[in-house]
């Protein structure tokens, strides 16, 4: 599969993740059948900023921690987005991640 495919995949998935609710790198190249992917999920979601409609501050790492914080534009952009979505983020890292984690895997 070629990468630019794969991207597209990954974004596919992650515009399906609902407001209020996030998943994780590993999760996602696990749906997509490429359980070993998730660095390749997390280079998709570093490149997803050129596209507007996609939520890419709803994926963070298995341990719900912002990892790709700092590929928003702003101070705090990542954190403020998923406040803005009722989540608590403290120290980077989203409070009660089991709550509000989306699993595509049984979801889709």
């Amino acid at each position: 599969m070629k990468k630019i495919d794969f991207f597209l995949k990954v974004y596919d998935v992650v515009k399906k993740i609902p407001f209020g609710r996030v998943t994780t790198y590993g999760s996602i190249a696990q749906y997509l059948g490429s359980k070993k992917s998730a660095r390749t999920v997390g280079w998709a979601m570093n490149s997803s900023h050129k596209h507007f409609d996609i939520p890419a501050h709803r994926v963070l790492n298995r341990n719900g921690i912002l990892t790709g914080k700092h590929h928003f534009h702003g101070t705090n952009l990542m954190q403020q987005l998923l406040e803005g979505e009722g989540l608590i983020v403290k120290d980077d890292k989203l409070i009660n991640f089991d709550k509000y984690f989306w699993d595509p895997n049984t979801e889709l």
